[in-house]
């Protein structure tokens, strides 16, 4: 069932999901310095955030109890009372006071990131127009650049002076609240963690936004009809009784191997540059903290502006060879820095914006469109869950393994890099040779030609 007009509104206010969802791994790694310093914490400590956080485990968790909540109770009520777990994980993090307390932040914020992913695609998957879930798709994908580059510049406003350079623009405000309420006992690294806090805290604040518009929106059409012609035995049936369905039709598992390979080979390197990116340039490429920053940010707006231009033709154009462009732009940027070098500013400028044009047309976009679609409406949440459990379960290893080859200085950046140019070659052949072709279809004719007419 399509609904004929009025998704754009919905789509947006959806899509604060996404924006909270790379907000949260953003702010988290940007205020870990400070929170190092602040608790005196380890780099094994640090592993264990990155671990848990809404970038690896947390979200995996997360994912696949979401996914199948989703398709027993709704989208929208999944997603809009996942909103209050988030500003619970937030708000832990903007009061902790120890390690522990940072820790539970951490991951009940990474689980809440992970409940709202497939129910947020599916909702507005389900919710668009037919000639328009293309379109719908690349505005909740522009939020995942969105919020990074605000909780960037956030970061930057507020950060405090540390190794020598000067505090941000808007520390000083930070620094006089906090002497107002605490009469100027809270200072060093008690105060500026202040500035992590705070940027938690706009995240706390747009995700009261979020709950407030997102309870206002009706629940999808699809699932609602999808429930009415359920049978008695099916409703009754508990949270995960579909698990069983859902890898006993060969269709499906097909499906799922398909996109959950596709996007776990991109998603290996994708994890790794959200998260040690300004490490990489710093360490490898012989970077500033602020050049390297600088340079993460103006990939962020990169990707904003071509997944704003993918928007106007995704639905129009084949959507095989958008895809195949988008991969194969970002394996030439690895072949730069892996073959040509990292040391030199102009290589890393533009394999920068190389990986800007690749992740504005890239894998994250189509994954989120072809995972909407391919699945019947009664377990389309429930397999879009088991996908990410599977592929943030993988990247959280991954990471820890990437870091043992990389080196502390960055000695093995060569076999890094060439793990990486070789993950996307693999997500690219994937990609293109089993993309399907769903332009101009119902959802019900998708499923009804790939599964027939009882599903």
């Amino acid at each position: 069932m399509e609904k004929k007009k009025g998704s754009l509104k919905s789509t947006i206010t959806v899509s604060l999901t996404n924006y909270l969802d790379a907000g949260a791994i953003v702010a988290g790694a940007s205020g870990l310095t400070l929170w190092q310093d602040y608790l005196g914490l380890s780099e094994g400590h640090l592993g264990w955030l990155n671990f848990v956080s809404a970038n690896c485990l947390g979200a995996a968790i997360g994912a696949i109890i979401g996914g199948f909540l989703a398709d027993k109770y709704g989208r929208k009520l999944i997603y809009t009372y996942n909103m209050l777990i988030y500003m619970l994980g937030v708000a832990i993090v903007i009061f902790a006071v120890n390690f522990p307390m940072l820790l539970a932040g951490f991951l009940v914020t990474g689980i809440s990131v992970g409940i709202g992913v497939p129910a947020s695609w599916t909702y507005i998957s389900e919710s668009s127009e037919i000639n328009k879930r293309g379109r719908n798709i690349c505005i909740s994908q522009m939020a995942w650049g969105i919020g990074p580059t605000i909780i960037l510049f956030l970061g930057m406003l507020f950060a405090p002076a540390t190794a020598g350079k000067e505090s941000g623009a808007l520390f000083g405000l930070i620094e006089s609240c906090v002497n107002a309420i605490s009469g100027g006992s809270i200072t060093g690294a008690a105060l500026n963690v202040y500035s992590s806090r705070v940027v938690f805290g706009s995240l706390f604040v747009v995700a009261l936004i979020a709950w407030l518009l997102q309870r206002r929106l009706d629940e999808s059409a699809e699932w609602t009809a999808m429930k009415a012609g359920e049978t008695t035995q099916e409703k009754s049936a508990g949270v995960f009784s579909s698990f069983g369905t859902l890898f006993s039709n060969k269709k499906v598992v097909k499906t799922l191997a398909f996109l959950a390979c596709m996007y776990l080979s991109w998603n290996l390197v994708a994890s790794v540059m959200g998260f040690f990116q300004p490490h990489i340039y710093e360490t490898a490429g012989g970077l500033s903290n602020s050049q390297a920053n600088m340079l993460a940010s103006g990939q962020w707006l990169i990707i904003i502006a071509f997944t704003f231009l993918l928007s106007f033709v995704i639905d129009r154009i084949n959507q095989r060879w958008v895809f195949a462009v988008g991969v194969v732009i970002g394996i030439c940027a690895w072949f730069i820095i892996d073959f040509i070098g990292i040391t030199d500013m102009k290589y890393l400028v533009l394999f920068t914006v190389l990986w800007g044009l690749h992740s504005g047309l890239g894998v994250q976009t189509f994954y989120a469109l072809w995972a909407t679609e391919l699945f019947p409406a009664k377990y389309r949440a429930a397999a879009q869950g088991v996908m990410f459990f599977f592929v943030r379960g993988l990247s959280a290893v991954w990471g820890v393994v990437f870091a043992y080859i990389y080196g502390a200085n960055g000695q093995g950046f060569g076999l890094a890099a060439a793990i990486m140019t070789g993950l996307l070659i693999v997500s690219l052949l994937i990609g293109v040779i089993c993309a399907p072709e769903t332009r101009g279809k119902t959802l019900d004719q998708i499923t009804k030609e790939r599964y027939g007419e009882n599903i």
